[in-house]
């Protein structure tokens, strides 16, 4: 397209050249104006929307309004939802807790009493004491990853603690199962201790011989007990020891008694240390009535007085 501009003051006349570019450029510099003149009468009359009463600009107020509110209304409940969340999180973890702690101080109770302390001397279900002097210090509050932090670091030594009493537990209870298999109970109540265990004079022979136990007077008929938890391996007649009782304690120990009257256990029968085996009596090698009782470690006869408290 082809301008020509003419002009009195001119000598000729000028001839200018608009092409398509031109026509563009002269598009986009109208729409920039009118697009900065729709920003700023926008602005204009957001800026005094209260001043100057218009009903589209009060509906656009108002829906920027309900906008934001209605964003700030999500952004709440998904923060209630989290924290609800990690509440109920916490809740879990504190019930486990809880139920642990129960299981600790059912074992501490048992532990106590396997050690020989009464449960109420240490007060399991007692609040533990704590106290102090206000520190002088400036408090913190403590955050919810600190707090859930404190809290898992609590049930991993809640969780530690109850397995190092679960062993310590088990260990009791092994030992105290292998007390009750050691001979430490007196076989006869009452009685006097007539003969001890090593070199005397054989009331037979008159001779200087060894004794392989100790020999208790009592009654014929006087109960025999077992002195130990075990398996009898004999129950019958001995040419020498009478009516005679072998219990197998297990750990290579044996107790015999001897000279019984009546034998009142049978070979394999599994007895608990105290229940009655026989009766004491006179048969075999002996001058009177009494129990001879032997404790046997690996087939050789040691001191009774070993495992048993006896007097003189």
């Amino acid at each position: 397209m082809n301008v020509i501009l003419v002009s009195g003051k001119l000598a000729r006349a000028k001839t200018f050249s608009l092409g398509l570019p031109h026509f563009l450029l002269l598009g986009l510099g109208l729409a920039l104006t009118a697009l900065m003149l729709a920003a700023i009468l926008h602005y204009v009359a957001l800026r005094f929307a209260d001043d100057v009463k218009l009903p589209y600009v009060e509906s656009t107020v108002l829906a920027a309004q309900e906008r934001q509110y209605a964003l700030q209304q999500q952004q709440h409940e998904k923060a209630q939802s989290y924290l609800r969340a990690n509440l109920n999180a916490m809740a879990v973890k504190l019930g486990e807790m809880q139920a642990q702690l129960v299981r600790l101080d059912t074992v501490g109770e048992r532990l106590a009493k396997l050690a020989g302390i009464k449960p109420q001397d240490m007060m399991f279900g007692e609040r533990p004491g704590r106290g102090g002097a206000v520190s002088t210090l400036p408090s913190q509050d403590l955050s919810l990853g600190d707090f859930t932090q404190e809290l898992e670091l609590l049930t991993r030594q809640v969780d530690d603690r109850s397995d190092k009493l679960g062993i310590l537990e088990s260990l009791f209870t092994v030992d105290s199962a292998n007390k009750k298999l050691i001979p430490t109970m007196r076989p006869v109540e009452g009685g006097w201790y007539s003969s001890n265990f090593g070199w005397r004079i054989d009331p037979f022979t008159g001779q200087r011989a060894f004794h392989t136990g100790i020999d208790v007077m009592a009654e014929k008929g006087t109960p025999i007990y077992a002195a130990a938890g075990g398996v009898v391996i004999f129950s019958g007649r001995h040419r020498q020891y009478g009516n005679m009782i072998e219990i197998d304690h297990g750990n290579g120990l044996i107790t015999r008694y001897a000279h019984a009257s009546k034998l009142l256990v049978n070979v394999g029968d599994l007895v608990v240390r105290g229940v009655q085996v026989g009766k004491v009596g006179k048969t075999g090698r002996a001058t009177g009535s009494h129990l001879h009782f032997e404790v046997r470690r690996r087939g050789a006869p040691v001191n009774p007085k070993r495992f048993l408290r006896l007097p003189g």
